[in-house]
């Protein structure tokens, strides 16, 4: 009962919460982290009992919804470590959400845990259906939280695009499971897994549940909707947006549309590859062109995510082992970045770039955290992301040369962007706003963001930790 009590610990948290006094805020933040605590605890138990040599599910239940409708809940490779990155992120999420949030304090706690729970049911349910259903319920926490919690008044706009335009893509993925279950009589992904489409049937399933997942990671051009809604969420909503929630449409594609449809996959790789590389590029210049530091980390994610699915549709050990690498770096290093715009947002109320210089000599622990960020963002060697890009590198290799060429090319734009980054907002001359309650990293900040600098290290240096897990998974993929 491992993965339902992952479920259900945070969703009946959240219904306790519900039913305590509003004015109790300190007793509502305490259950808040002593709920995702210890779901994170218990998610570490999926990593200690995990069979790297066996091939299917596991840790399986089997659910009774309605006679005659069975549904199962199971983890692999693929799921492991997103769910274990998932449950990392919300307790650090209720942390800086500690005196940050004011107003509604117990509401916005209780939309943190039910996007907790929903997030971790996108990752174990083995159903089509179910899975709709918990992928877009991750949606209404979420538009809350920018629409109700965000800093500025765009929010309300930026809650509205986040919500129209993953819904409008999703409603395609339905259609197509609604034709899947009508053409087979079942939406249990194992029993799918081992039913062939014809070819026909692929192309239009597979377009239906790729509009989805391209939303939703996001490619450009269905990119519009971060950069608006990172911009106005508050840290913990960019943190989780950036960390866990871009990571949907990854997985979605990785266990959807390649096992499910394989004639497809091949049919519309070189197109994916063709707009992954696009996309890249475009990313990163317009990284160049930004002046709010949320819209340049945003605009960083959609060039990162790009590797991610040029990875995934290299179909490849080597790409698809390095786009599972990159997302969960990309989880580690985006939401510390997030983080660290979150201390200087607190300190100076504004994300203008051109406000900040020299932080190093009035901010020299924040400036030491901000630039090992910086360099891992552009993925140097040691540190998470550069293996996945290795990784991702030589799997376009193997398909085409010259999209290897190109991608090479982007890692230099996203050198060039990360480095200009940390230099306007750590060295140069001293701006006047940083002389103005510029104190240092308190205790509490140091302690939520040096997690993130090990693990950050701790992947780049032993990737080998995760990828023994993903050997057996990838191998069933391909």
């Amino acid at each position: 009962v491992l993965l339902s009590s992952l479920i259900l610990l945070p969703f009946f948290s959240a219904i306790l919460i519900a039913f305590l006094d509003a004015s109790r805020t300190s007793l509502v933040r305490s259950l808040a982290l002593c709920s995702t605590f210890l779901v994170f605890f218990l998610s570490l138990n999926l990593l200690v009992f995990f069979d790297e040599s066996f091939s299917g599910f596991q840790f399986k239940e089997y659910f009774v919804w309605v006679p005659s409708f069975q549904f199962a809940l199971g983890i692999d490779g693929l799921s492991l470590y997103l769910i274990i990155l998932a449950t990392f992120l919300f307790p650090v999420c209720v942390l800086i959400a500690w005196s940050a949030i004011k107003t509604y304090t117990k509401e916005y706690f209780i939309a943190l845990l039910l996007l907790e729970s929903f997030l971790i049911a996108v990752f174990t349910l083995l159903d089509l259906f179910l899975f709709y259903i918990a992928f877009e319920a991750t949606l209404l926490p979420m538009f809350f939280i920018v629409g109700v919690w965000g800093s500025r008044s765009r929010r309300i706009n930026a809650a509205y695009q986040l919500f129209l335009y993953t819904l409008f893509g999703s409603v395609f993925m339905l259609i197509g499971i609604l034709y899947i279950w009508y053409t087979t009589g079942t939406t249990n992904y194992e029993i799918l897994s081992r039913i062939s489409f014809n070819c026909t049937d692929q192309i239009f399933l597979w377009l239906a549940f790729f509009l989805s997942f391209a939303v939703k990671i996001p490619m450009v051009p269905f990119h519009i909707w971060l950069p608006e809604a990172h911009v106005e969420a508050p840290t913990a909503g960019s943190v989780i947006l950036a960390g866990i929630l871009l990571k949907l449409g990854g997985y979605g594609l990785l266990r959807f549309s390649i096992v499910l449809f394989p004639f497809a996959t091949s049919f519309f790789s070189p197109f994916v590859i063709s707009l992954s590389l696009i996309g890249i590029i475009y990313a990163s210049l317009s990284t160049l062109q930004q002046v709010d530091l949320k819209k340049i980390i945003a605009y960083s994610s959609i060039a990162h995510m790009g590797f991610v699915t040029l990875g995934i549709f290299s179909l490849n050990v080597f790409g698809l082992e390095g786009s599972i690498l990159l997302m969960l770096s990309h989880g580690v290093v985006s939401s510390a970045l997030f983080l660290s715009v979150g201390v200087l947002y607190d300190r100076f109320h504004t994300r203008l770039v051109r406000s900040y210089g020299g932080l190093v000599q009035t901010m020299p622990l924040f400036s030491a955290t901000f630039l090992i960020l910086s360099l891992a963002n552009l993925s140097l060697p040691l540190t998470s992301s550069f293996v996945g890009e290795i990784f991702v590198v030589l799997g376009a290799f193997q398909n085409s040369p010259v999209a290897a060429l190109l991608s090479c090319f982007s890692m230099v734009l996203g050198a060039a962007y990360s480095l200009w980054l940390a230099n306007r907002i750590c060295f140069g001359n001293v701006r006047t706003i940083s002389t103005v309650a510029s104190f240092d990293l308190s205790r509490r900040e140091f302690f939520i963001l040096a997690p993130f600098i090990v693990l950050t290290f701790l992947l780049g240096i032993f990737p080998e930790l995760i990828l023994q897990t993903l050997h057996v998974s990838v191998a069933n993929i391909t």
